[in-house]
């Protein structure tokens, strides 16, 4: 998907910490949370289309979406991670 060279040298735009292709599972589990409308970017934005893959920080706290092969390297649309609070049940009024 990504070519391992770019991969080297891709940080992440916020701490510059490492980035690491994410595994099949985290996708899958993003995606679901799409689907069931309970995920939100870091700026606030309800996501709505699946991501074809991603991009782990290092440190794990993060997930920037890839796109058509594409890394969204942008703070504002990144994933944060875990996701076990964005999947539970939606809030209520």
């Amino acid at each position: 998907m990504i070519d391992p060279e770019l991969l080297e040298i891709l940080a992440c735009p916020e701490t510059r910490e490492k980035l690491a292709l994410a595994d099949a599972e985290l996708v899958a589990q993003v995606n679901a949370a799409i689907r069931a409308g309970r995920l939100r970017n870091r700026g606030g934005t309800p996501l709505s289309e699946p991501i074809d893959g991603g991009l782990v920080r290092a440190d794990g706290a993060l997930l920037y979406p890839i796109q058509d092969d594409i890394p969204v390297l942008l703070v504002e649309e990144a994933i944060e991670l875990p996701l076990a609070a964005a999947e539970g049940p939606p809030a209520g009024p």
